[in-house]
């Protein structure tokens, strides 16, 4: 095929699919893993008041396991 009509037809695809013409964004969204990171905080937070003795349990076992 001519070099200027596979050209033509390049160019007219990508008018056709406009997603795909636009350049790829790598970056990802940054706002959503702000939102899921801060909201793991909060929940690890707010737990650990409630759950630090059996954790603390489980830790010393399992270092003793280990340590055996």
């Amino acid at each position: 095929m001519h070099q200027s009509i596979s050209g033509l037809l390049f160019h007219l695809a990508a008018l056709a699919d406009p997603l795909r013409a636009r350049p790829r964004d790598d970056r990802g969204d940054v706002p959503g893993w702000v939102m899921v990171t801060l909201m793991t905080a909060i929940v690890v937070a707010a737990l650990t008041p409630v759950v630090s003795d059996e954790l603390m349990g489980m830790l010393r076992r399992a270092f003793a396991m280990v340590g055996g």
